[in-house]
């Protein structure tokens, strides 16, 4: 059941790839409450995902970009603006990666070309994607844009390696483009700060699994799935939230405030009496 939180909102989301992806959620979910969408990813991951079904379900038109090319960021814009009749209001940036991690090489051993990688796709593509919209005027007076970040931009995360740096710049972006925007053009820009999530990205980092086990036993509420994920961006994109900007929403069924849950505890005094038996 929607409650038409976007009636007559328009936007784009990128990053969804499958059924797994958060983006893919955001978009379903902001279908069905009213927006009409347009679904962008590089081409390679187009040829390799499943997102013209998804547009389908959508019925969203379907843009090819390089969010790290400003002159295809540029092309999207004016593609969606044409495609829209005008201005949107929201703008989903559910990017990331880092070649260091598919390669296995730990946060001591980065290679360097690979590292500016991580940070161009999953950070600075986020300004570029801001200094595009904001140059051609593209949002709507209190628009939203909403990056997706991770508890690792402000704590160390084993096995999170080059991409934790990558967050936190992408928050560094959120606020002061987000004072550029809000002071010029009444638009948002937030990130949020999600859970473990079993997407295909999240897959990838070393230990997932233990990390995505220790966040759920250390959580009060329990891990934010993809889909509760989306349903609070969503929120982000409407009306409710206009003067929420600038801000790291943590989304993680209070992690991110925990010390140590008893749960956890439990578990490691029955490891710790095992090793010494």
């Amino acid at each position: 059941m929607g409650y038409n939180l976007l009636k007559g909102k328009k936007g784009i989301i990128f990053g969804a790839l499958n059924e797994q992806s958060i983006a893919w959620k955001v978009a379903q979910i902001a279908r069905r409450e009213g927006a009409e969408i347009v679904l962008t990813n590089t081409p390679l991951a187009l040829r390799m995902g499943t997102l013209n079904a998804l547009a389908e379900e959508c019925q969203a038109k379907v843009i090819a970009a390089d969010a790290t090319d400003v002159e295809g960021l540029e092309s999207l814009v004016d593609e969606a603006l044409g495609h829209f009749g005008g201005k949107f209001d929201f703008v989903l940036h559910a990017i990331g990666m880092s070649l260091n991690i598919r390669k296995g090489r730990t946060y001591e051993n980065l290679d360097y070309g690979m590292y500016a990688k991580t940070l161009d796709i999953s950070a600075m593509s986020f300004h570029k994607l801001l200094q595009t919209l904001h140059r051609k005027d593209a949002l709507n007076e209190w628009g939203s844009v909403v990056g997706l970040s991770y508890v690792a931009a402000q704590r160390s995360f084993f096995g999170y390696n080059d991409m934790a740096d990558a967050k936190s710049l992408l928050e560094s972006i959120t606020r002061n483009f987000g004072y550029v925007y809000g002071r010029d053009r009444r638009v948002r820009v937030n990130t949020v700060s999600q859970s473990p999530t079993m997407t295909t990205a999240g897959s990838g980092v070393q230990g997932f699994d233990g990390l995505f086990d220790f966040a759920e036993r250390l959580s009060p509420l329990g891990n934010a799935s993809a889909e509760e994920c989306a349903n609070f961006c969503v929120t982000l994109f409407s009306d409710l939230t206009r003067k929420v900007t600038m801000q790291n929403l943590f989304h993680d069924g209070g992690f991110s405030t925990m010390g140590m849950s008893e749960q956890v505890m439990e578990l490691y005094q029955a490891g710790h009496e095992a090793k010494k038996s």
